[in-house]
């Protein structure tokens, strides 16, 4: 399920790292291969959610 961008970080209990990286992979194939500089402020946002929930998905394994 994708979610739509945003500009402010959503606490890592309302999305899983997964979820997030299905958000950063779709970003990618949006831009095909290349970045504006708007999406690269959001790619940004998206890794810090990811990094903040990825612990959480981890020991949820």
């Amino acid at each position: 399920m994708l979610h739509s961008m945003s500009t402010s970080v959503e606490p890592s209990s309302e999305r899983s790292a997964a979820e997030v990286n299905e958000e950063i992979r779709a970003l990618w194939l949006r831009s095909g291969g290349t970045l504006s500089v708007e999406q690269r402020a959001e790619y940004q946002r998206l890794v810090m959610e990811w990094a903040t929930a990825a612990p959480e998905s981890v020991n949820a394994a």
